[in-house]
């Protein structure tokens, strides 16, 4: 047993609305984008063949932004004169600007994004800790607007806090809307680490692999099925409000909210139900990436990879358990028992020309991303005296939305089969997660 001490971050929304803070939105979504320009202005574009031709990045040109002192305190001069407000909010637009041209030039290094100047097009405001004071006794933050003028957002009689759920947490920068505000609570935890867990993404199941545990298999075809059936409906609302509704696009853009609520929903209870079942395990998966899946696909395999959500599952995954990515290479390719990589991998069975194992793709998959996370090279001893007994020994995870504390169910007595998730919740709904254990 490790003990580990991570942070944990929770995000709660107030309602909250004032004409006040609505006049600073405008004036701060003004002045990130006058920001934005003038650091667009400054950007000196160079030559970077060394990484070009390593494959580290797909652009020859590379943008540099300009950091140096004497332009920074050129821009803060710049934006002062026409600053109504404190003076730290001009600091907070600044570090907003650089924060989105940074991640602009990621995303334009990996050929996500194209050569244009990013747009503010939401109404917000990032308020530093420097503007803030939070009385932790009276549940209330004073935000400064203006020398001697503030402003106060209670949070005592919210949900979050009467549950209990942010006690003894303490709060990060606040962001303004116009009728909310944003708080993040932060709070270290001590986590007692007994075991890990390589999970493979797949579009029906996600596979994972545990020494303590053996194979798991999560059911994903509630979640594929309420996409498949989002996709139907939308289809045949566009083409009926497209010729008869005036509000057609409103009509579309809520029911499409909706049915996105309902899926980020049932993936939130997935993963819940996931860190409870598996207490005090790291979670390893696949740094996946859907835009380089879609290169060379045919449009029906497109849409079939853009159902899956796996970078959602991951996401909330992070917020109660501990979480490793690995890289995705050769994790199918490899041979979890003597690492050969196969350069041709068709079906759904893998067959090492090497050693002649033959085993699921998924599951050979899943345990060499447990050898990745955990940092362990290919050993054909260490596969035949953990991975082999534990071939016929599988956790099949069905899940439903209706209730919480995760059930086991024991071992059959007769003979091993594999049962289908679907027929588990049938039998009793009210059990949150149902396993069976051959």
């Amino acid at each position: 047993m490790k003990l580990v001490r991570r942070e944990t971050v929770r995000m709660y929304s107030v309602p909250f609305r004032n004409e006040k803070v609505s006049q600073l939105i405008s004036w701060y979504v003004e002045t990130l984008q006058k920001c934005i320009d003038i650091i667009w202005e400054g950007i000196e574009w160079r030559y970077d063949f060394k990484n070009y031709r390593k494959r580290r990045c797909l652009k020859v040109k590379v943008p540099v932004l300009p950091k140096n002192s004497r332009f920074k305190r050129e821009l803060r001069d710049r934006l002062m004169k026409e600053n109504p407000y404190a003076a730290h909010w001009v600091d907070a637009v600044i570090r907003t600007a650089y924060s989105i041209l940074e991640s602009w030039r990621k995303r334009y290094l990996k050929g996500r994004a194209k050569k244009c100047k990013p747009r503010v097009k939401r109404r917000f405001a990032r308020c530093k800790i420097t503007l803030m004071k939070v009385d932790y006794e009276r549940e209330v933050i004073r935000i400064t607007l203006k020398p001697y003028e503030y402003v106060e957002i209670p949070f005592g009689n919210s949900w979050f806090a009467k549950q209990g759920r942010v006690k003894g947490c303490t709060i990060g920068e606040v962001v303004l809307k116009d009728d909310r505000v944003l708080i993040p609570f932060k709070k270290f935890e001590t986590v007692s680490i007994n075991g890990a867990i390589g999970w493979d993404c797949n579009e029906l199941t996600i596979d994972g692999f545990s020494p303590s545990i053996g194979f798991i298999k999560v059911d994903l075809k509630p979640l594929i099925s309420m996409r498949i059936k989002e996709e139907e409906k939308l289809r045949k609302i566009r083409s009926i409000a497209s010729k008869r509704l005036k509000n057609g696009k409103k009509m579309v853009k809520e029911y499409s909210r909706k049915w996105r609520n309902r899926c980020r929903d049932f993936e939130r209870k997935l993963t819940v139900q996931l860190s409870n079942l598996f207490p005090g395990r790291v979670f390893g998966f696949e740094k996946l990436n859907k835009e380089s899946m879609f290169k060379n696909k045919s449009k029906k395999l497109r849409k079939r990879i853009a159902r899956v959500s796996w970078r959602n599952i991951v996401r909330e995954l992070k917020q109660r358990v501990i979480v490793r990515e690995v890289d995705p290479r050769d994790t199918s390719k490899t041979c979890s028992r003597c690492g050969f990589k196969v350069k041709d991998l068709r079906g759904r069975v893998f067959r090492c020309p090497r050693c002649g194992l033959v085993l699921d793709r998924q599951k050979n998959a899943c345990v060499n991303i447990y050898l990745k996370m955990m940092g362990f090279p290919h050993n054909y001893d260490w596969w035949e005296r953990i991975v082999k007994p534990l071939l016929n020994q599988e956790l099949w995870l069905g899940v439903t939305l209706i209730g919480r504390t995760p059930r086991i169910y024991p071992a059959m007595k007769a003979e091993l089969k594999a049962m289908n998730p679907k027929r588990l919740a049938d039998q009793n709904t009210q059990l949150s997660i149902k396993i069976h254990q051959p």
